[in-house]
């Protein structure tokens, strides 16, 4: 018998510091690193679950004019068998230093210029990083 196939409906962030990396998170009792976010509640927009997301996992409050569109994008789920993600991804400059809160262990900067490590979400390995490409390279040079 097939395993039904669940979906979660997700925002997430890139965020950028000063120079140029970007801010990946990941929750106690996981392995995969991330893109800071979550997990929309029914009749939430993604813009709203994204700015609740981020003062819950990082108190970071980030005003909606700062933040832009990337792009959506449907993944396998880090974290749940059998479950794919339809992610809103946005971008955003991080206004400063952040420490994680909530339900996250870890936070790690990502280098455009460095090997990626082998614990990447999907999401990220298969459409987010390379989405950003370009884009990303050219605001470190």
């Amino acid at each position: 018998m097939l395993s039904q196939l669940s979906v979660l409906t997700i925002a997430a962030i890139c965020l950028f510091d000063q120079n140029g990396r970007l801010l990946l998170v990941r929750k106690r009792g996981t392995q995969a690193l991330m893109l800071p976010g979550g997990k929309c509640e029914p009749g939430e927009s993604t813009l709203s679950t994204l700015q609740r997301e981020l003062y819950e996992e990082l108190e970071l409050r980030l005003d909606a004019s700062t933040i832009s569109l990337l792009g959506q994008f449907s993944a396998p789920a880090a974290n749940e068998t059998n479950t794919r993600i339809a992610a809103t991804i946005y971008r955003a400059a991080l206004p400063h230093e952040v420490y994680p809160a909530a339900e996250l262990e870890q936070l790690k900067w990502l280098d455009a210029f460095e090997p990626w490590p082998d614990n990447l979400a999907p999401l990220l390995t298969e459409h987010v990083l390379p989405e950003l490409g370009g884009i990303w390279q050219s605001q470190q040079a």
